[in-house]
């Protein structure tokens, strides 16, 4: 028998070299660090330099705290304070902002004005430092630009939101200049009728939308801040 011509070996793959794997996996790491490191100083895409954010943070704090009053009487007691009645009354219990009550005998002039579209009276409490702003009664009678009649007479119970002279908000500081030249009474305080604790939704919503403005700025202004300072380090 004849022999078999032997097998010609075949050439093996010649394994990847170590250094050369290693090389690599150090490759696609740095190509992700300086992805990571590009995204890092990117400038964020909301946002405002920290000077612009200041400025509406300070703005917004500054109309909350404008409205503080505002906010503090909407969360006051709904029980009221009784500051009493004819030959009766207790000015000792007045809290500037609460809700109180009181009874007494109106003076015989009193100062119409018009707010909102609606026709309202200023009238003092004979014996009293308060002023009653009410809505008018049907007894009573007011257009813009003509003099308003007498108010009326009865005496009567008011509940509302009483506040000191120097409380009040500017709109009624005219007002109390009319009731003051009536020479009846010399008004120390305001009682505004009908305005009850937990009423003037319209302020909450808007002190919160100014609350969320203010975080929102805050967040943006320390964001941009440190935006800022990594770039002087950087540059160092």
């Amino acid at each position: 028998m004849s022999e078999l011509p032997p097998e010609t070996p075949q050439p093996k793959p010649e394994p990847t070299a170590p250094s050369e794997m290693a090389r690599v996996e150090a490759e696609e790491r740095e190509a992700r660090i300086k992805e990571l490191e590009a995204k890092l100083n990117r400038p964020p895409r909301v946002g405002v330099l920290p000077p612009v954010a200041a400025l509406a943070l300070l703005g917004a704090l500054g109309v909350l705290w404008l409205q503080r009053a505002d906010v503090e009487y909407f969360g006051a007691s709904k029980t009221p304070i009784d500051l009493g009645a004819e030959g009766d009354y207790h000015f000792d219990r007045a809290v500037s902002n609460r809700y109180t009550q009181i009874h007494g005998t109106p003076t015989g002039r009193g100062a119409y004005f018009e707010d909102k579209g609606k026709p309202w009276i200023a009238i003092g409490l004979m014996d009293t430092p308060l002023m009653v702003v009410r809505a008018t009664l049907a007894s009573e009678s007011f257009e813009p630009g003509r003099k308003g009649s007498r108010p009326d007479p009865r005496p009567f119970s008011v509940r509302g939101r009483l506040l000191s002279r120097e409380d009040t908000p500017v709109k009624y500081s005219g007002v109390f200049t009319q009731v003051d030249s009536y020479g009846e009474i010399r008004p120390k305080w305001i009682l505004i009728a009908e305005a009850h604790p937990g009423g003037d939704f319209g302020a909450m919503v808007w002190a919160s939308v100014l609350g969320v403005f203010a975080l929102v700025n805050a967040w943006l202004l320390v964001r941009g801040t440190l935006f800022l300072i990594r770039g002087r380090a950087r540059a160092d």
